[in-house]
């Protein structure tokens, strides 16, 4: 019996995570690349017992689900593979994790790649959690505008994958809408947040309206509308209540990564108005 793969993988798992569900996520992986193929989702309930499985499923198919985004235009450019091997990079995965991913784009990447039974399986997998898949989406997304353009054929996989998952039009292309503004805000201020939040940098029109839009409002709204639209999206992207409803712990960092994003947003509106 092949053991070597979920052994690895349980110690490479701890040494990531710190804690025993991301052990087990690594012994899941590497139990599937004991058996010599991709993630088996079939023996996925989605019931509370599957936890780790669910976390696991969430990891194989948004790297699986890169690739075929990755490959929307027809080829997979140079922006696209940076962006994926940056995004590893910034999980901090280790090798056996990172041969993961690596294995699943590659599959993603595959003609005749099962998007459509894929997230089928996994939305079943999710269940009621809509911030997990909210959180699939907005990866997706950023792997499509890795190039800072997004054309015809992307967006119409980008309509794909947010339909299967159970997001209408309008919805994504609202969500687009929040995220290119995060990725402008941030090359606005150039800068962290953490700088930002102690710094007293000059403010543009250009920064501002992008903040009102990472909060999906606008200038016409009420504080109180303001602070109910980032109180709605920091409990949505709250790394802690993502692992619970089966964020891998790996991918906890572009949860951070986006609630700073939000925080910063609303310390700049809220700091306009005193």
């Amino acid at each position: 019996m092949r053991i070597w793969g979920k052994v690895l993988g349980f110690l490479f798992g701890f040494m990531l995570s710190k804690n025993l569900f991301g052990a087990l996520l690594g012994m899941w992986l590497g139990h599937m690349f004991d058996r010599g193929r991709g993630f088996d989702f079939d023996g996925i309930s989605g019931g509370k017992e599957d936890d780790v499985s669910r976390q696991a499923a969430f990891f194989y198919t948004a790297f699986s689900v890169m690739g075929h985004v990755a490959k929307a235009k027809g080829k997979v450019t140079n922006h696209e593979i940076a962006f994926a091997n940056a995004y590893m990079d910034k999980l901090g995965l280790t090798d056996e994790l990172r041969q993961q991913a690596q294995d699943a784009f590659r599959e993603g990447k595959t003609d005749g790649f099962p998007l459509k039974e894929r997230l089928r399986k996994f939305k079943h997998i999710c269940g009621n959690r809509h911030d997990l898949r909210l959180m699939f989406l907005e990866i997706q997304i950023q792997v499509a505008f890795s190039d800072g353009d997004l054309d015809a054929k992307e967006r119409e996989i980008l309509h794909t994958i947010a339909k299967l998952l159970g997001y209408s039009a309008r919805q994504l292309d609202n969500l687009l809408e929040m995220i290119i503004a995060g990725a402008e805000f941030n090359q606005q201020s150039g800068q962290s947040y953490q700088q930002f939040n102690g710094g007293n940098a000059p403010t543009s029109a250009g920064q501002l309206d992008n903040a009102y839009k990472i909060l999906g409002v606008n200038k016409e709204s009420s504080k109180g509308e303001i602070k109910k639209a980032y109180r709605k999206l920091m409990s949505q992207h709250h790394p802690d209540k993502l692992i619970a409803k089966g964020l891998p712990p790996a991918m906890m960092e572009a949860a951070k990564e986006k609630t700073q994003d939000i925080q910063a947003a609303y310390d700049l509106i809220s700091k306009q108005d005193k």
